[in-house]
Parts: C-alpha cells; structure tokens; sequence
C-alpha cells in the first residue's frame, strides 16, 4: 500500500496577476512562501513523514516542496523534480491575462485563479496554438503514473507503507486523480464537480495492489488490478489562522534576501537602543 498526497503549490505573483501560467515561471508571492511553511508545519506537527517528495521543475512547486523539505524530519526524504509535473502549457496565450471574451473555447484553469474554481471543462480536446489540451494532459497524467508513481505502488517491501508527496499544480493533479481512479474503475470525470485546489491544499489517495496480472518487473501499471481510494479532497486546515501581509506586501515575490536585511537592521536597533540604556 502506498498513499500519494497531491499538494498544489503557494501562492505565485502569477496567481495575483491571473494571468495564462502554465509553464510560465513565477516565484511564490511573500503570502505563497507562508502558505508553504504552514504546511510544512502542520504536517511536521501531524507527524505525517514522506518516503519521498516528487515536484514540478517550475519554482512556485518546487520551492513549495523545498519548504515542505525542510520540516520533516532528519534524514530527509529526496526531493525528485519532474517536467511531467509540470501544469497544463497554455501556448500562446502563456503570460497573458485570461478572460472569456479574448479566449473564447478554451478552459480557464485552476492555475490561474486564487481560489481555485474552474469554469467549463467539456471540451476537452481545446488548445491554445502551441500549447496541450485537457486530453494531453490527460496522456501526460498516465505517463506519471507509470513512469514516477509506479515504483512505489509496487515497491511493497518496506518495514513501513510508502507515504509519497506530490507537489504540482491545479488543473494536472486533477488529471493524476482522475487517471488513478480510472485504473481501476474505468471511466472518465470522476471529478467533474470538483472545485480545484487552494494555494497548498492537498488531496490524499491510498493505492494497494489487489493482483498483478503481469511481471513485477513490467514497466506498466495498465494492467494491475488496483485499489484506489480518494481520502481527502483539498484539505486546508493549515491555512485557518493565516493572515496575509497588508499594503500590497504578501502579493510580491517571496525575496529571502529581505527577511535578512530585516533581520540584520532589527539587530542593530536592538544594539542601539541597549547602548543607551
């Protein structure tokens, strides 16, 4: 048995933006930087520790992971980056604010909004010149599975369940669940009312081998006879008591130089005003 949690990552200064941002790289926003040690915190504090922490190549996920890193506890689980994690490539309409009217037939994403909420997702086959459509990502989503999720589906060997994180995005990690649910219901649109996730939300799914019905070596998870149970959808409990900066600064980029800066002049006021007393 292996249990994946798919988190989404902080907030990103694209995200504040809504803007087109699929493989257009954004840093997290000082507010995604905190979402991102919330978590990290509350799953530190939960005791939840990961086998291993899979992420995107883009730096809003993989700084995200990286956060998440730093609190588990030692020795830390390897941190693998993917392209195939990457969220869904939007083309030509990349880095361009969305709407409806200027983009008409094409899906508005996840990645694209803070809350998270989506708007038609019937046409699946739509894409912006150059960019995927929801059926490549579709196709990309079973590529994980087989080529990142399967080693730890069957690696079964363990003194304890494998417990894997998944750092990605919005619009891909509904794919993964879809696509890990097919495997053994068959289908399509299993989460067709499904909402998306917030900024560092997270949806956990246990998968077990019932049977194999090929070679433990097959490099293929097609035909395994799979359990696969969605145990939490978008789950953001770490976010109850976050409150975001004012005047505009949780919406900038996450800048770690400034937090020294910050923090080498409050020393010398401290110094300073010790002298005097």
């Amino acid at each position: 048995m292996v249990t994946f949690t798919f988190i989404r990552h902080g907030q990103s200064t694209d995200n504040v933006k809504r803007v087109w941002a699929g493989w257009k790289d954004a840093p997290l926003s000082n507010h995604g930087m905190k979402q991102a040690t919330a978590l990290g915190k509350w799953f530190s504090d939960k005791g939840v520790h990961f086998t291993a922490i899979l992420s995107s190549t883009l730096e809003r996920a993989a700084t995200t992971a990286e956060v998440i890193l730093t609190h588990q506890p030692g020795p830390h689980p390897p941190h693998i980056k993917s392209l195939l994690l990457r969220e869904q490539h939007f083309g030509s309409a990349e880095g361009k604010s969305w709407s409806r009217k200027s983009y008409s037939g094409a899906t508005l994403g996840e990645e694209n909004c803070s809350s998270g909420t989506s708007t038609n997702h019937s046409r699946r086959g739509d894409r912006f010149p150059g960019g995927e459509s929801k059926k490549d990502l579709s196709a990309r989503a079973e590529r994980v599975i087989d080529e990142l999720l399967l080693p730890y589906i069957l690696n079964t060997t363990g003194p304890v369940p494998s417990h894997v994180a998944v750092v990605s995005h919005g619009l891909f990690i509904r794919e993964i669940v879809d696509a890990l649910y097919r495997r053994e219901f068959g289908g399509e649109g299993l989460l067709n009312n499904h909402r998306g996730l917030s900024n560092t939300g997270w949806t956990k799914v246990v998968v077990n081998v019932k049977r194999s019905i090929i070679p433990p070596s097959s490099p293929s998870a097609s035909k395994l006879d799979l359990s696969v149970r969605i145990t939490a959808i978008n789950e953001h409990e770490h976010l109850d008591n976050l409150v975001r900066q004012k005047g505009g600064i949780g919406s900038l980029a996450h800048d770690p130089k400034q937090k020294d800066i910050r923090g080498f002049f409050a020393g010398s006021t401290g110094a300073s005003a010790s002298s005097k007393s």
